[in-house]
């Protein structure tokens, strides 16, 4: 008898094999008394990470998951998005390519030995709750099988959602867009810079896949225009093609109208304009509803708080999500479990209600203070011990670079080493040589806000006020 047909205690379904579903079921696996169950639409674990050059519809006329492009590496360093428990291979490079990161993902399923407990190519059609009065209630799954069209119906003690939310596209709201003649598309579409030879194309939206898209679209296009509605300009120093405008309000055929009423002529345009969080499948009595990108009612981004036994992995953003997947999935066993205690539902609603943050930024974390104060607080909360210390402080390094450096970011190559007492002690290297991380920052940072402060003071101030003074002067 192998291990999955051993287990026959309580049962837990686990929607997605992505990195957060693998993280859940390697947590929920360790543990004797639970029996998993993992579905997944695609043929092989890895979600998000499996890249296809496909933009449309997969071979069962199901949307397209995958947001990768070809050319994409990480944004930050191997060192800090690997699981606790289970580092990257050794390698010289900190920013690798999407495709080492799917490896990665299979060699933790691998190691831990979850491939078993996967059922490949099922799609959930329906998450129920079996008892709606019941706050501890089970939940009836309904899946479909893509391989024969089969469905089937099953119960479980709790349920465990980690679908991701990197594939349902954010469309901005443009006037007249139907006007544009050119090339529309969002990131989640974009796949390769080829057909953007000699283009002038605008890169709607300053995130992260904004900037990185820019960057690679610099090397064909004739100009890039990155707009973005940022109070400031983007500090760091962008290739001279690319120039930086303001946010666009309406379209012409051969152009964009921008908010600050000049106008650009473009050939195509790309909205990196983020996503929004959907669970098609959920039932409306699972009362999980999704309000200017605020998931209510969830307690610490996670459980919901009307029926505990639901629970949600990767919620959070701006945030170093392996590590952060790796904690929730630990805290939500510990309540599965009962070593965790929840408030009531109407509490958890009032918390809500009460935050002075806004609906669409509940959500976000960010590298500087909060989402180590929210991990900390999971771990006390479940008795065990933090991360170390690397995991918070390389990622302000990277993301100070990415401020004030953004095309020389991801040469720098990082590493730890033990010293005295235990002490982990980072190591920045360019070129292989040994850099003294905070003196680079200081100069670079001082270059670039002395560029600010000339051309535009107010800018300097909306600079490191969105950085986060208190993070920024405790780092230096």
């Amino acid at each position: 008898m192998n291990t999955v047909q051993k287990r026959k205690m309580k049962t837990i379904g686990i929607i997605g094999a992505g990195a957060g579903g693998l993280c859940a079921l390697r947590q929920v696996l360790s543990e004797e008394q639970f029996t998993p169950l993992i579905w997944e639409q695609a043929d092989e674990v890895g979600g998000t990470w499996i890249y296809t050059p496909d933009i449309e519809k997969d071979e069962y006329g199901y949307p397209i998951h995958s947001s990768m492009y070809k050319n994409l590496l990480t944004n930050l360093p191997k060192e800090v998005m690997a699981f606790p428990d289970f580092p990257f291979k050794e390698g010289e490079k900190s920013f690798i390519h999407h495709t080492e990161v799917l490896q990665y993902l299979k060699d933790y399923a691998d190691h831990f030995k979850l491939i078993p407990w996967i059922k490949f190519r099922h799609r959930i059609e329906l998450v129920e709750p079996v008892d709606p009065n019941n706050r501890y209630t089970k939940w009836r799954i309904t899946v479909k099988n893509l391989k024969d069209g089969s469905s089937s119906v099953s119960e479980y003690d709790a349920v465990i959602v980690c679908n991701g939310h990197y594939f349902e596209p954010r469309y901005p709201d443009i006037d007249d867009l139907e006007l544009f003649k050119g090339k529309k598309l969002h990131s989640h579409s974009y796949r390769i810079p080829d057909d953007y030879h000699g283009t002038k194309t605008v890169v709607l939206g300053a995130s992260a896949s904004g900037l990185d898209i820019a960057l690679e679209l610099a090397k064909v296009a004739e100009k890039v225009y990155l707009s973005h509605n940022h109070p400031f300009p983007f500090p760091s120093k962008l290739p001279p093609n690319v120039f930086q405008v303001k946010g666009v309000k309406g379209a012409k055929e051969n152009g964009f109208e921008l908010k600050d009423d000049t106008f650009i002529e473009a050939d195509a345009i790309i909205y990196c304009t983020g996503y929004e969080y959907v669970f098609p499948f959920l039932s409306s009595s699972c009362n999980i509803t999704v309000e200017d990108n605020q998931v209510k009612t969830l307690y610490k981004h996670m459980i919901n708080s009307a029926f505990p036994t639901m629970s949600f992995i990767g919620i959070p953003f701006q945030i170093c999500p392996f590590p952060l997947f790796d904690v929730q999935a630990q805290y939500i066993v510990q309540l599965i479990e009962g070593n965790i205690q929840m408030p009531l539902h109407d509490d958890v609603v009032k918390e809500m209600e009460q935050s002075s943050i806004p609906k669409k930024h509940y959500h976000k974390l960010g590298i500087f203070g909060k989402q180590q104060m929210y991990l900390e607080d999971l771990q006390r909360e479940m008795k065990v011990g933090h991360l170390p210390q690397f995991y918070h402080q390389i990622p302000k390094i990277v993301i100070l670079r990415l401020f004030f450096s953004l095309m020389d970011f991801k040469k720098f190559n990082y590493s730890t080493k033990e010293i005295n007492d235990g002490e982990i002690q980072i190591e920045e290297r360019l070129d292989g040589q040994v850099r003294n991380s905070k003196l680079d920052l200081i100069v670079i940072v001082c270059k670039r806000l002395f560029v600010l402060v000339v051309f535009n003071f107010p800018s300097l101030v909306k600079t490191v006020y969105s950085l986060g003074l208190k993070g920024m002067c405790k780092f230096f």
